[in-house]
């Protein structure tokens, strides 16, 4: 449904697809399958503290941080002074999670994505967590546009997607959002590495 309302504004567009977890990449196939176009992953993690029930900043494999914006900048700021250690050694265990999940291809390479319109794809965002944290990833990069996808979104994050966004499709906005296993029928995203294939070889089923 997705890749058909993009499909007569983007299938001649040079886009790439950047999705934003391996649910994402069943997603964003769908789309960069109609429209002929790359994908690649933005591996991410999240940063918890110890007795706070969210999380405080995410990182990538690259090592791109971006705290959460749903926290004020004085409760960032406290956590930061209390937990700093911590918070640093939380970024280097997670870097080497990510790194370990890529199996060898290792992080993404931005220059790709220069002169795109890069579009994010997720498979349900709770919050724009990840959506900051793709922002801040892209920030060096020379695109042209960038547009969020996604089946199912809560109004937080689509606020989110507002700010940052040049084009917005989604499907669902979800005053009371649910964990994003529970909008589905049936919960069967295929292994990392076969996800990481799927990325791989998707110029090959272009349809």
């Amino acid at each position: 449904m997705l890749a058909a309302q993009m499909l007569p504004k983007y299938r001649y567009e040079n886009c790439a697809i950047v999705v934003l977890s391996d649910g994402g990449a069943v997603v964003g196939a769908q789309i960069a399958m109609q429209l002929h176009c790359v994908m690649t992953m933005l591996q991410s993690a999240e940063i918890t503290l110890p007795r706070e029930p969210d999380a405080v900043a995410g990182i990538t494999a690259e090592g791109v941080l971006s705290y959460n914006h749903s926290l004020s900048d004085g409760e960032i700021d406290e956590m930061v002074s209390e937990y700093r250690n911590f918070i640093e050694q939380r970024k280097l265990e997670q870097m080497h999670e990510l790194n370990h999940l890529l199996t060898g291809k290792g992080p993404m390479d931005k220059r790709l994505l220069k002169g795109h319109s890069i579009i994010l794809v997720s498979d349900g965002l709770k919050t724009g967590f990840q959506l900051d944290l793709a922002y801040e990833f892209l920030k060096p990069v020379n695109y042209e546009k960038l547009i969020v996808a996604v089946p199912f979104a809560s109004v937080p994050a689509v606020d989110r997607m507002h700010i940052m966004a040049d084009d917005i499709y989604c499907l669902n906005v979800l005053a009371d959002y649910m964990d994003t296993d529970h909008y589905y029928d049936e919960n069967d995203v295929p292994s990392h590495d076969t996800v990481l294939q799927t990325i791989e070889q998707i110029v090959m089923k272009w349809q």
